[in-house]
């Protein structure tokens, strides 16, 4: 009776182990990440012109999550957790991310072992060039290069 037991509990323990795990990678293929179109866009606090805006955004190419859709509006949220409405006409699929560990590396190539080009400080915003599995080439206003992928927030990894 215990060898059945265990068996049981064996498979069930599996059965949701497969559960949770397909759950967790299909929620975080399902992220989609766009970028701010201009240099000043408004996130409201709901769905049309009529609600309040909550803040003004003032960053061209900043990277948002969009969380919820409502005809041609977005619910998104920034790297600061902020949350709000923007129209869909104020979104760019542009890639873009920024870097969240102070003093990233930028290498010339997609190895820790390329020719450092410079010091990336936190917060600062990148142009994603291209992507490979661990790296991204990025522009910034002075460099090209690649940096770890896992550096940048606003890249599904």
């Amino acid at each position: 009776m215990k060898k059945n037991y265990r068996n049981y509990l064996t498979i069930i323990i599996l059965f949701f182990s497969i559960i949770f795990l397909n759950f967790h990678s299909s929620a975080s293929e399902n992220k989609k990440i766009l970028s701010l179109k201009n240099n000043k866009v408004n996130l409201r606090q709901g769905p049309s012109f009529e609600y309040p805006i909550k803040l003004i955004y003032k960053k061209k190419y900043l990277p948002v999550e969009i969380l919820d859709t409502s005809e041609t509006w977005r619910k998104i949220k920034d790297l600061e957790n902020n949350t709000g409405w923007i129209h869909i006409s104020q979104l760019s699929k542009k890639k873009s991310a920024i870097n969240i560990k102070n003093n990233s590396i930028l290498y010339k190539k997609p190895s820790i072992y390329s020719k450092p080009i410079a010091r990336i400080e936190t917060g600062k915003l990148l142009v994603i060039k291209k992507c490979k599995l661990k790296w991204c080439k990025i522009e910034s206003e002075e460099f090209t290069g690649w940096i770890t992928k896992n550096f940048l927030w606003g890249m599904i990894n």
